[in-house]
């Protein structure tokens, strides 16, 4: 058995996008109100939404932003980067434009001081292995997102499973995202949808649906996936709602996602960084709809010492509640069951700094 982990506490910017789109926070502002809030220690920011002219800043910009990273004690932990195969009007990208595309995104990550550049899937097997040399130039981790419709037993994440672990390389892995591993549909989502008129035999319908997928488990290929995402569409049709069908398709299937929590222990060895996503904290201080418990119970048992980005993506449709005060929740959340599972969150920066080093020059093992 390993040794148990000491997970590091941290959030992505990313929570924080309705108070970011309300222009009550600028970049600045979020990461300092990150730091005064103790959200921290990790740091994880969305590169074309965080910074102006991603990926191309200047030097000047580069030093202010690491001047104020040192000023507020935070931990850079990942640099989310957007893998756009689509951006051309008339073909998807090839895959040397897609690599290359990604060189300038994984070379600015390391100049900001990220250690981690999490990439999309996207990318196959073999750009993965075409953009190694860089992630070693720079040493920067590419961890590849595990995210809702997909799962750690989807045949595209073992088929990178299985090149990562061909070229044994420890900048090569998975960022495991907790919207794959779902245990209900939010309640927030479901209030937000009552204030769209929505009517409870609809809504009723909507969550038996997902219960029922929830009981078959994960869709095991993308055919599977797009009739769930159809039968969403076709729900909402037949309850005379037909305009709010894609919305529950897209929330359905790919922010709710059904795996189980154990089947992370797929790809454990290779999870180089994890996003906490969570919609939101009820009455009784918990979350409702993802088993943050299990989750961090799982990743300490497994020796996992990374960081987690603690992710609230209830704000796409939750604008009555604070965000921050949520995220608070949350962490609060993952540090009971931490020390529940004998543990405990790794919440000072320079203990997450060489905790962070380690965790990131370990080989994968199984």
């Amino acid at each position: 058995m390993p040794e148990l982990g000491t997970p590091i506490q941290g959030v992505t910017l990313y929570s924080f996008t309705r108070a970011f789109h309300r222009r009550e926070y600028d970049l600045e502002g979020l990461i300092r109100k990150t730091a005064e809030s103790g959200f921290g220690p990790g740091l994880e920011i969305i590169g074309f939404s965080g910074f102006k002219n991603f990926p191309n800043l200047s030097d000047e910009y580069v030093d202010w932003f690491r001047g104020l990273i040192d000023e507020t004690g935070l931990v850079p932990t990942s640099l989310a980067v957007n893998t756009d195969v689509g951006i051309r009007r008339d073909r998807l990208m090839t895959d040397d434009e897609l690599v290359e595309y990604m060189a300038r995104q994984i070379d600015v990550a390391a100049r900001l001081g990220f250690r981690i550049a999490r990439v999309q899937i996207s990318l196959t097997p073999d750009s993965m292995e075409q953009l190694l040399p860089l992630a070693e130039r720079h040493g920067v981790t590419l961890a590849l997102e595990v995210h809702a419709h997909q799962h750690a037993h989807h045949p595209a994440i073992l088929r990178l499973r299985d090149r990562f672990e061909k070229l044994g390389s420890p900048l090569l892995g998975f960022t495991a995202d907790w919207g794959a591993t779902v245990s209900g549909f939010a309640p927030s989502l479901l209030e937000a949808y009552r204030r769209r008129d929505a009517s409870p035999e609809l809504l009723k319908a909507v969550v038996d649906l997902w219960e029922q997928y929830y009981r078959e488990g994960p869709p095991a290929d993308e055919p599977a996936h797009g009739k769930r995402f159809g039968a969403f569409i076709g729900l909402a049709a037949r309850h005379g709602r037909p305009e709010l069908g894609i919305d529950f398709a897209i929330n359905g299937t790919g922010l709710f996602g059904p795996a189980p929590v154990e089947s992370w222990r797929e790809i454990m060895p290779w999870i180089r960084h994890v996003h906490g996503k969570f919609f939101g904290i009820d009455e009784n201080g918990e979350e409702p709809s993802v088993p943050v418990r299990e989750l961090i119970s799982l990743l300490v048992e497994s020796g996992y010492s990374g960081a987690i980005s603690s992710e609230y993506e209830g704000w796409h449709w939750n604008y009555w509640e604070n965000a921050f005060d949520i995220i608070r929740g949350e962490q609060a959340v993952q540090r009971s069951a931490a020390a529940d599972a004998g543990s405990r969150m790794i919440t000072d920066a320079d203990e997450a700094r060489r905790v962070l080093d380690a965790h990131l020059a370990q080989p994968h093992t199984v």
